[in-house]
């Protein structure tokens, strides 16, 4: 079972990285195209500008999404890491806990009803509507909530070694 869960967490974070990226690179042909329409041709491309602020949403939620799923995101570890393994543990789970109820409130609940309530919504540069940009709220919650229960799966598992990793660099720190 473990095995199955770690395969399909690889998986979704390789999808999400190759995601990132197209949608990074579609980010920077944007906003290159909409340099070049302002300054060279002297008429700036209106839905590029629009189609930028979608993709930049867009990439920036999946971001989130693969940054948890790294375990990349903001902590405190040089306070954790130095806690005994059983309190980081009650640390872990809380920090996963108050994150999970966010994330579940907040961003699948709240960004559903604003993508249900946006969906008709006509934008006037794109053939898109404003519910299809308000859908990467609760897609990301959806993903970050999965990620959240992995990571709260495995701090909950008995093999739970702790967080280690921190080495702090005497001469860094002197510099």
């Amino acid at each position: 079972m473990a095995n199955a869960v770690t395969m399909f967490e690889t998986g979704l974070t390789r999808v999400l990285r190759v995601i990132c990226v197209v949608l990074f690179a579609m980010l920077v042909l944007l906003v290159t195209w909409q340099v070049f329409t302002r300054l060279v041709l002297g008429d700036p491309s209106i839905w590029t500008e629009e189609l930028a602020r979608y993709t930049f949403v867009w990439v920036s939620l999946i971001g989130i999404a693969l940054a948890v799923s790294e375990k990349a995101d903001v902590v405190m570890e040089f306070v954790v890491e130095r806690l005994p393994k059983a309190v980081q543990r009650i640390t872990d789970v809380l920090a996963y806990l108050a994150t999970l109820a966010f994330v579940l409130y907040a961003m699948v609940y709240g960004g559903l009803d604003q993508t249900i309530q946006a969906w008709g919504q006509r934008n006037p540069v794109l053939p898109l509507t404003q519910g299809q940009l308000y859908l990467s709220i609760p897609l990301s919650g959806i993903l970050l909530t999965l990620f959240l229960l992995i990571h709260l799966a495995r701090t909950l598992a008995p093999g739970y070694e702790g967080r280690q990793g921190f080495h702090e660099d005497p001469a860094a720190a002197g510099a």
